[in-house]
């Protein structure tokens, strides 16, 4: 078990109740639609630029969405994991910019 695996589990009992991703979505439909436009952009640039280096050097054959798809199956509670995580950063960035 990792140590972030009591993170991502959900207690009825806690005040924050909810997922990760229901918790970015709550934030986002609260904050101002200029923040999370700004942070949604951050997002799909960081994705670029990761496409970008896995397809670096490939013929026009390598199909990106094809080897996530593979990696995904063969690593589906690792990318889980990752995911909350990732909506917990993203959370928090959009909850900092909110106190700025």
């Amino acid at each position: 078990m990792s140590m972030f695996g009591e993170w991502f589990t959900e207690d009825e009992d806690d005040m924050f109740m909810g997922s990760p991703k229901s918790k970015f979505f709550d934030v986002s439909r609260e904050a101002s639609q200029d923040v999370v436009e700004e942070e949604w952009d951050k997002i799909v640039e960081k994705v670029a630029i990761l496409e970008m280096m896995l397809s670096e050097g490939k013929d026009e054959n390598y199909d990106i969405n094809e080897v996530m798809k593979e990696y995904k199956l063969n690593n589906e509670q690792l990318v889980n994991n990752m995911k909350k995580g990732l909506y917990v950063e993203f959370t928090g960035e959009i909850i900092c910019r909110l106190d700025a």
